[in-house]
C-alpha cells in the first residue's frame, strides 16, 4: 500500500491505496479538474456544494459508462449468436 501526497483545491491530502502513485495523482488531477469546472460554471458556490455537484457529474458519467458496455455486451452476445447459428 503506498501514501501518495496530492493536492485537490490547493489543499494537500495523503491518499493510502493499493494504486500506483503516478494513479492517484492522475485520478486527484481529474477530480480537481472536475471541481475547478464545477467552480467556473458557479463561482458563488461552496468547496461543499461544489464537491457534492463534481461526485454527481463524475457519477453520470461512470452511470453512462455502464449502459454503454452493457449495450455493447449485449450487442456482442447478439452477434455471437447470429454467428454461432451460420454454422450449425
Amino acid at each position: 500500500m503506498t501514501n501518495t501526497e496530492v493536492y485537490i483545491l490547493g489543499q494537500k491530502y495523503t491518499i493510502k491505496g493499493d494504486a500506483s502513485e503516478e494513479h492517484i495523482k492522475e485520478l486527484s488531477r481529474y477530480i480537481d479538474e472536475k471541481i475547478q469546472e464545477v467552480l467556473s460554471a458557479a463561482p458563488t458556490v461552496s468547496p461543499l456544494k461544489a464537491l457534492i455537484l463534481t461526485s454527481f457529474s463524475i457519477a453520470e458519467e461512470i452511470y453512462k459508462l455502464r449502459a454503454e458496455q452493457e449495450d455493447i455486451a449485449k450487442g456482442m452476445e447478439e452477434k455471437t449468436a447470429e454467428l454461432t447459428s451460420l454454422f450449425f
